[in-house]
């Protein structure tokens, strides 16, 4: 049975309206995919990869600005030196667990090269969060097919969130964790546009978790709601964080939403810890760079004085999604007998109501 999204629950992040779907495909263009495994034979499985395609599969020869934002480093999202050299996203971008960022690089390569979709040297992006507690990383069940598969279910509309994908094994809060989405609608003097947000959610300790500013942590302690991790998980946490828009932004922007990201995961009680790898990407699809670059260009800008919005729609996307991951999510048992226990959704409802 699903479990619920939090604005369902009736909770309410934020002033401004979500898109349609609440999620980062309400931005045009933008397509999520994934590929789950779960099995347990020959060795425990608890992982999988989720793709995010900025421009359906236009992007290798249509490319976008892009900003980038290192939080807390201890951890990886590659291709991004080119990212901050040239301010251009020029590939898909592929989420998956910390062993295996080499198999989704590879085969991300590959993919474009071998359908005709690139010439270009290859610069791909692939981020990671560890989900070691769950799943058996040492084994590397990913293989190339899963990456490409995540590729050629990519879709627009609604996108499944918690244990799915790239977030399969991911724990965040010392709740089960993974994948959340959410957008919201911004309209400016230069428009209206969308601002959509992906997270693969694995970071935070309970005593910080908030929830539309309520310390729900501190009142889901561990003696009622054991967390089986805390003497023996070590001490890693991180979170991805993905920004999309099609506001026509140029890469200092895109940057300056990235950096914003910090902020909303911080309503939620992140706060970058020394061992967790806070990285976060900010594309926009407003202006079209042709990848054959062979004469100018003209751009579109959107005026720095009318950003605020943006950046108040990038800290409430962020701190939806970061909560739908933690809704959405269900009890897992994975590697080790290790558990990660789902947020109880009543006890959250009771919290909340009662602040």
């Amino acid at each position: 049975m699903s479990r619920p999204r939090l604005r369902d629950l009736g909770i309410i992040i934020g002033h401004l309206p979500p898109g349609p779907d609440n999620a980062i495909t309400d931005v045009p263009g933008v397509w999520v995919g994934h590929k789950t495994l779960i099995y347990d034979e020959p060795s425990i499985a608890r992982t999988g990869v989720t793709v995010i395609l900025p421009r359906e599969v236009n992007i290798w020869k249509d490319n976008a600005f892009a900003g980038y934002h290192s939080f807390n480093g201890t951890g990886e999202m590659t291709g991004m030196h080119w990212v901050a050299e040239s301010g251009l996203l020029c590939y898909p971008i592929v989420l998956t667990n910390t062993h295996q960022v080499g198999t989704a690089h590879a085969a991300l390569v590959a993919y474009g090269q071998q359908r005709g979709l690139t010439t270009l040297s290859s610069l791909a992006v692939v981020a990671e969060t560890w989900d070691g507690w769950l799943n058996d990383m040492d084994a590397f069940p990913i293989t190339p097919e899963h990456v490409i598969e995540a590729l050629e279910n990519a879709r627009p509309g609604a996108t499944v969130e918690g244990n799915v994908g790239g977030g399969t094994g991911m724990i965040c809060h010392d709740f089960k964790g993974g994948i959340g989405t959410a957008s919201r609608l911004v309209t400016v003097p230069s428009g209206r546009f969308t601002v959509g947000v992906l997270v693969q959610a694995n970071h935070g300790d309970r005593r910080d978790f908030r929830v539309n500013g309520v310390p729900v942590g501190l009142a889901l302690d561990y003696a009622r709601i054991p967390n089986p991790y805390e003497e023996t998980r070590p001490d890693t946490s991180s979170i991805i964080i993905i920004v999309a828009t099609d506001a026509p932004l140029l890469p200092g922007q895109c940057r300056r939403l990235a950096k914003r990201a910090a902020l909303g995961m911080a309503r939620v009680g992140g706060i970058g810890h020394n061992g967790s790898g806070d990285l976060f990407l900010a594309f926009a699809t407003g202006n079209h760079f042709p990848a054959s670059h062979e004469s100018l260009h003209e751009l579109k800008m959107v005026p720095q004085h009318h950003m605020n919005e943006f950046f108040e729609a990038v800290i409430e996307a962020v701190e939806e999604a970061i909560l739908n991951a933690l809704t959405a999510a269900e009890t897992m048992v994975g590697y080790k007998n290790h558990v990660a226990n789902a947020l109880p959704i009543d006890e959250l409802l009771r919290l909340v109501k009662t602040a």
